[in-house]
């Protein structure tokens, strides 16, 4: 299978502005293969790349709740850059090659496999509702579960036996992202601890790369207050994207402190400025 064929490819020309730095010019012209709700992928500079590029819109409820929360884009791709380096140092294979500008990644091209991975620590969200539990309280022990990528079914919760029947992975496959899943939640879960956060439960997303006659399994997408639920350790104050789904307020604030305490400081106004890129008809 083409790893392209698990885009939906759109042909469109984009310009890069001229404010994105690293020397990329407002001239540089990229073919625009895919837009999800928070980012747009471009042809790479080079065969097997892609441009990856964050965008500050943001929804929840499976996109019927949609807004914009100003310079997310620019501190997701910090956010994103700085823990995927951490997970590779520790030898977890992921698509991150290297970050462009404030918003843009250049990451590997990867056949995305069609599921998300939720790992849980804590009760909260759609596991509180599901079996009417308190949201707050510790689970036992970390609980993994698997969502088909699919908007226009609601992303249904799914088993190991539809993932393997259905061909969207095999099983093989499917224990190389438990295992990834749950090395990476044993990380970011004392990381997070460290700098006063709570890890309560966050999405992973794979793809498969055929790397020196070997298909390997990459982290793909992002890490990210879009994709992680993170509390203060104290207060229980939420410093993630259920402060846009729950109407708390607050939103960018709690996104730059994530980057704050992560050591990641940004210029004054540094997220607001930088614009995406602009479509030629």
């Amino acid at each position: 299978m083409n790893p392209a064929s698990c885009y939906e490819t759109r042909n469109r020309v984009v310009a890069v502005p001229a404010r994105l730095k690293d020397g990329i010019s407002d001239m540089v012209r990229r073919r625009q293969l895919y837009e999800g709700k928070a980012k747009v992928l471009f042809e790479g500079p080079e065969p097997g790349t892609l441009v990856q590029h964050f965008k500050d819109e943001t929804s929840a409820f499976n996109n019927q709740k949609r807004g914009t929360i100003t310079g997310k884009g620019v501190i997701n791709n910090r956010i994103s850059e700085y823990l995927m380096t951490k997970l590779g140092n520790i030898g977890v294979p992921t698509h991150l090659m290297r970050r462009l500008n404030m918003r843009e990644q250049l990451v590997r091209e990867l056949e995305i496999i069609p599921v998300t991975v939720v790992v849980r620590n804590i009760v909260a969200g759609s596991l509180a509702e599901r079996f009417g539990l308190t949201e707050g309280d510790p689970l036992p022990r970390s609980i993994v579960e698997f969502y088909h990528k699919s908007d226009e079914l609601g992303n249904p919760l799914v088993v190991e036996e539809h993932i393997t029947a259905f061909g969207w992975a095999s099983t093989q496959e499917l224990d190389e992202m438990i295992s990834l899943s749950l090395r990476i939640n044993d990380f970011l879960s004392g990381l997070f601890l460290g700098i006063g956060i709570k890890l309560v439960d966050f999405r992973l997303e794979y793809g498969r790369l055929w790397e020196n006659d070997m298909l390997r399994i990459f982290l793909a997408d992002e890490i990210t207050p879009d994709s992680c639920r993170l509390w203060d350790l104290e207060t229980n104050e939420k410093l993630d994207k259920d402060r846009f789904r729950r109407d708390l307020g607050g939103i960018e604030e709690a996104y730059q402190e994530v980057a704050r305490r992560l050591g990641i400081l940004l210029p004054d106004g540094e997220s607001s400025d930088i614009t995406g890129p602009t479509m030629v008809q």
